[in-house]
């Protein structure tokens, strides 16, 4: 095998060395692009393991100097899982320009909002201008659509200096259909024992599997120490597939923290089945993850909130149990027949700590399986979603707000995807064929409006126009967001971070209260109306009743003229009475 200088044509052989690594020698710098020349084969390949494509992944790779940027984070530490409130970004989309260098120019903004993680949809390299991240093919190459690779350090260094942690969202269980030359280099790259729904998965525990695993441990260790960042989110773990004593996941987790011992480092699981494993300590069989996203929570809130349970969401009503479930308990399903699979689903978490769930209302998946990119907002009142979204920040766990959820953003977000003609279309008939387990989407008439996934109009259309937030609805909606996040940081009564310190009840199919045990700073309760205005002549529930000889006083209403509501009023009444409008999520305080 040979590395050959795309510039002069200069080559140099490389020799073999043990487990299947070559290495040579090359005269050149930081700019200088290269490719591989394997034995007996006449074109010239990509590098694996490149840190730039500047022509994408079927171009020359890139030399690329780590150590030339100069770095003011020092005295960075990360941001602890008890602090996290998350934001989803794809920087494609987060603004017009679609560049890293645009997304640092607003990062200020998110600061002031109150957010402390973002969570960065993936930018290992893919094939076409625009694309969700998902079929990366360059596992170590940020893709040149977004700027160089200083442009996306540029945007880790000012988070940081704002006291905002970034993860990188990365995808382990499968390649995109265009661009990996891996198999090229060696086929035990992959496995044929498992099947994966996106195409053949990563080989974690059969023969030569070693630098296999290797490959992603490094992959994520390089995120974390040539770029900074602060942790990773596992895209489908269900999907990666191991039966070696180590799990790769755990392996995974490992390299990422020791790659930055000094720095508090958080490792996010998608994990459909919510399989509690991935976040119990390595020494009780775990894999010694942080978080688990919470699908439940989400499910049963767009429920509640449009009233619509096809597919994947017809095993949730919505009810007031439900969501009173989710925030004592985090997963709804613990091992329970789940009827959409027709099998159990999820295993015991009732002792894992409420911020090991990422709870949501938005992401990119669930706006996008809308069909038409709707956000949550636009299926719901205008009242319901104001009480949904306090439900959302002030329940324990860890709250995950969406790119311009925060100010009732009026662009979609659909599916995007630019490949060639060929594979183009056999991507949107599988988008089409995917969202014909909704039985609305399968009507002629919604068919015929289902965005194409390889017209730049679609891509365009999901762009954020964050000028937005400081007009009409969108400045409530600001509001609303920014001052639901401040109560969580600064009242310490509603930092639940032990379940002892919370309970709740039900009065009625929608309608909820919260108690927050605040000891010296006292109690509050949250009162969740999702339906109509309820009047009590009395209540025979205990929780709803102050401590000690106290009242309790209003503290905050999702009704506020502020956040484009009817006004706040205290539901109690003078005579007793509780009079609790709907739709909407009230504060309490004693």
């Amino acid at each position: 095998m040979d590395v050959v200088d795309e510039e002069s044509g200069r080559s140099a052989p490389l020799k073999a060395e043990p487990e299947g690594y070559f290495s040579g020698w090359i005269e050149g710098s930081a700019g200088l692009r290269y490719r591989f020349r394997l034995d007996g084969e006449a074109g010239l390949l990509p590098d694996p393991t490149s840190c730039f494509q500047p022509d994408g992944p079927h171009g020359a790779s890139m030399v690329v100097n780590h150590r030339a940027f100069a770095w003011t984070d020092r005295d960075w530490t990360g941001v602890p899982l008890e602090r996290a409130i998350i934001y989803e970004m794809h920087i494609g989309t987060f603004t017009p320009e679609g560049s890293w260098t645009a997304a640092t120019r607003q990062l200020e903004a998110l600061h002031d909002l109150g957010v402390t993680v973002i969570e960065v949809l993936p930018v290992a390299d893919f094939p076409g201008r625009f694309g969700w991240g998902y079929d990366g093919v360059n596992l170590f190459a940020p893709t040149r659509l977004y700027g160089d690779p200083d442009d996306m350090r540029r945007f880790v260094d000012r988070a940081h200096a704002l006291g905002i942690a970034v993860i990188l969202d990365v995808v382990y269980n499968h390649f995109g259909p265009d661009g990996n030359y891996l198999k090229q280099f060696a086929p035990a790259y992959f496995t044929d024992r498992y099947e994966c729904e996106w195409g053949k998965p990563p080989n974690f525990d059969g023969d030569d599997s070693a630098p296999v695993r290797e490959f992603y441990t490094a992959n994520a260790a390089y995120w974390i120490d040539e770029f900074h960042l602060d942790g990773l989110r596992l895209d489908a773990t269900q999907q990666i597939f191991d039966s070696s004593d180590e799990h790769i996941l755990a392996a995974i987790g490992q390299a990422a923290r020791s790659a930055a011992p000094e720095r508090t480092i958080l490792i996010v699981s998608e994990n459909e089945p919510q399989d509690a494993r991935l976040v119990r300590a390595v020494d009780e069989g775990g894999y010694g993850l942080d978080a688990l996203w919470n699908d439940d929570f989400h499910h049963s809130a767009m429920v509640a909130l449009t009233g619509r349970a096809e597919a994947y969401y017809s095993d949730y009503r919505g009810s007031a149990q439900e969501l009173l479930a989710c925030a004592k308990w985090g997963f709804l399903y613990q091992g329970q027949r789940y009827a959409w699979q027709k099998q159990g689903r999820g295993t015991a978490s009732l002792d894992l700590p409420p911020p090991a769930f990422i709870n949501f209302l938005q992401n990119h998946d669930q706006v996008a399986n809308s069909g038409k990119g709707a956000r949550g907002h636009a299926l719901s009142s205008p009242g319901q979603w104001r009480a949904m979204t306090a439900l959302l920040i002030l329940m324990p766990g860890t709250p995950m707000l969406f790119q311009g959820q925060e100010f009732r953003a009026s662009a979609p977000f659909l599916y995007f995807a630019d490949h060639e003609p060929d594979l183009a279309r056999l991507v949107e008939e599988g988008r089409r064929t995917f969202l014909s387990q909704f039985p609305s989407l399968t009507l002629p008439d919604v068919q015929a409006l289902l965005a194409s996934p390889a017209d730049p109009v679609t891509f365009d259309r999901c762009k954020l126009d964050h000028a937005e937030r400081l007009h009409g609805g969108h400045a409530e909606a600001w509001a609303l967001h920014r001052d639901l996040l401040t109560l969580r940081r600064e009242d310490s009564a509603l930092s639940v971070l032990s379940k002892r310190e919370l309970d709740g009840a039900t009065l009625g199919e929608e309608l909820f209260i919260l108690r927050y045990f605040g000891g010296d700073s006292g109690d509050r309760l949250l009162i969740v109306n999702l339906g109509r205005d309820r009047t009590f002549d009395a209540i025979a529930e205990p929780l709803i009743a102050p401590p000690g000889s106290k009242r309790w006083s209003l503290y905050w209403s999702s009704e506020d003229s502020a956040y484009g509501g009817q006004g706040a009023l205290s539901p109690e009444m003078d005579d007793g009475r509780w009079h609790l409008p709907g739709p909407c999520a009230t504060l309490l305080r004693s």
